[in-house]
């Protein structure tokens, strides 16, 4: 399955259980599970990168040092650390993550929010 192919599974997975439950109150809920989404997305794209080389070159591509690229890459932590780390979020900030597509909940949860 493509990348393409999973954003718009993801995408519809999103859109769909945000339009189910529009009219609740779920600003709170969906700030922490978009969080944890997009941890999680870090994780994947982290995995992507399956050589040490591989992930050191694209942290220093995204503009983060060399020796912090090494550091993290070489640290004997679990993916959930790498994925919750200081560099990688800045590596693979919010903005760099919408500009690859990836959706939301909380922004299309207040586009469509209507209140009762």
């Amino acid at each position: 399955m493509s990348l393409n192919n999973r954003i718009m599974k993801l995408r519809q997975v999103i859109y769909g259980w945000v339009n189910y439950f529009k009219i609740a109150k779920l600003k709170k809920i969906l700030t922490t599970t978009d969080a944890k989404l997009r941890s999680r997305l870090r994780v994947i794209i982290w995995k992507q990168w399956k050589s040490n080389k591989k992930r050191i070159q694209s942290l220093i591509q995204l503009g983060i040092p060399e020796e912090e690229a090494k550091g993290l890459t070489y640290c004997r932590k679990g993916y959930r650390y790498i994925g919750l780390s200081k560099v990688v979020q800045t590596a693979l900030s919010n903005k760099r993550l919408k500009q690859r597509g990836i959706p939301f909940a909380l922004d299309y949860y207040l586009e469509v929010h209507t209140a009762i």
